[in-house]
């Protein structure tokens, strides 16, 4: 039988220094309810290894009706967590979606219950990486076995069967979030009544690959990282993740967002250097996002849910695209944003193209904007009327108060 441990009660084993460490802390001790699948109910995974016991972190927002109808789930993007609306004990910053979930707001949590699990792989208490590895006392490090879209969507699959809730009002996600949303659709088929994937594609291109490996060799080039075990050494690769998060934020924003915000204005001078001091505000900035982000992710993390992102690749899993939806009576709204050159919108259209295939109940949104592909996580107007929308017209639809 499968038993469950709650965040009151499971006893982690942290590695020596871990309480100095948030990260760290969090990692293997989380604050927010987890969930423990033990070593009788293994996670296979889609490299044919399996993965217990299991840890699966979330927050929740919002009170589940008694009928459980009103469950949605937020699926985080690469660098997210379970606190989608609350804040974050590492950096005390509010939820990443604060913006969008909440009392009143577009998903409505005086109307919705709202789940938002710490995906597998990652560094805030669901099993990752960072996580101690009860075979060895030790930090699992690059001993985790690699692991896909798919499976996070198979651990989160474990979650939503322990609340006891058998069919999702919504699976709602941008970016990585977008993937997990459409690997629900195809694998739950009847277990999602709507999905909203946002900036998002059914597959990784060879340009958004090749992104993520500049970001995972300036990692594995920094001499802390140790052939990953810079748990057992005491340091982290912060340079190696630092250049890693400033190549990746570039692709998040638009070139007029940049320009518009930075242009080539000076920080803190009147001339230039003549030094490789950050002269210019962008060099500044992008300066400031590398060193923020080490405080708060796990660089071993960074290397595997990059790779489970480039791995994914809904196409080929299913021979075409429409065969992943056969059969799905979920109602989608796809939603995409001009200014996105990571995921532009003819990714966004090649999911829509695929879902009128198989006559699925699709709706589709191009958002005009001129943030880039991080406007999803911003004060979006039109974005957020279209959520707001599609998410009351089919709860009124199916009855929900």
């Amino acid at each position: 039988m499968v038993t469950f441990t709650s965040a009151l009660s499971q006893q982690a084993t942290a590695q020596p220094g871990a309480s100095a460490d948030p990260r760290r802390a969090q990692a293997q001790k989380p604050s927010s309810p987890f969930v423990v699948f033990p070593d009788d109910a293994p996670l296979r995974l889609e490299s044919g290894q399996l993965l217990a016991p299991l840890a699966i972190a979330y927050e929740t927002y919002g009170t589940l009706n008694a009928a459980k109808s009103n469950a949605i789930l937020i699926c985080h993007a690469l660098t997210g967590d379970q606190y989608a609306a609350s804040a974050n004990p590492v950096t005390g910053k509010p939820g990443w979606w604060d913006t969008l979930i909440g009392p009143g707001k577009p998903v409505d949590t005086d109307r919705f219950f709202v789940i938002c699990p710490n995906i597998l792989g990652g560094c805030m208490g669901s099993t990752g990486p960072a996580s101690i590895n009860p075979r060895t006392g030790k930090t699992y490090a690059l001993d985790f076995p690699v692991i896909t879209i798919g499976d996070m969507v198979d651990a989160q699959v474990r979650l939503i069967d322990h609340l006891g809730i058998g069919e999702l009002f919504s699976v709602i996600g941008g970016s990585m979030g977008g993937m997990q949303v459409l690997e629900w659709v195809a694998r739950q088929k009847r277990r999602v009544a709507t999905a909203i994937p946002i900036a998002a594609a059914a597959w990784h291109t060879a340009q958004n690959i090749a992104f993520h490996e500049v970001g995972r060799q300036a990692v594995m080039a920094d001499p802390d990282w140790r052939g990953g075990n810079y748990d057992e050494h005491g340091v982290v690769p912060k340079n190696g993740l630092a250049v890693a998060r400033m190549a990746a934020h570039i692709t998040y924003l638009s070139e007029k967002a940049l320009q518009g915000k930075f242009g080539r204005n000076l920080q803190d001078r009147q001339t230039r250097s003549f030094s490789f001091d950050a002269d210019f505000k962008i060099e500044s900035y992008l300066r400031h996002q590398g060193s923020t982000f080490v405080d708060r992710f796990d660089a071993n993390s960074y290397l595997y849910i990059t790779r489970a992102m480039d791995y994914f690749d809904l196409e080929a899993a299913h021979g075409k695209l429409a065969n992943a939806f056969v059969g799905t009576t979920t109602q989608f709204c796809v939603v995409s944003f001009t200014s996105d050159w990571l995921y532009p919108t003819r990714d966004s259209k090649a999911i829509v193209n695929a879902l009128n295939a198989v006559a699925a109940n699709v709706s589709f949104v191009e958002i005009e904007s001129d943030k880039g592909h991080d406007a999803f996580l911003l004060d979006e107007p039109e974005f957020h009327a279209t959520v707001r929308g599609f998410l009351g017209a089919a709860a009124a639809k199916r009855g929900l108060a």
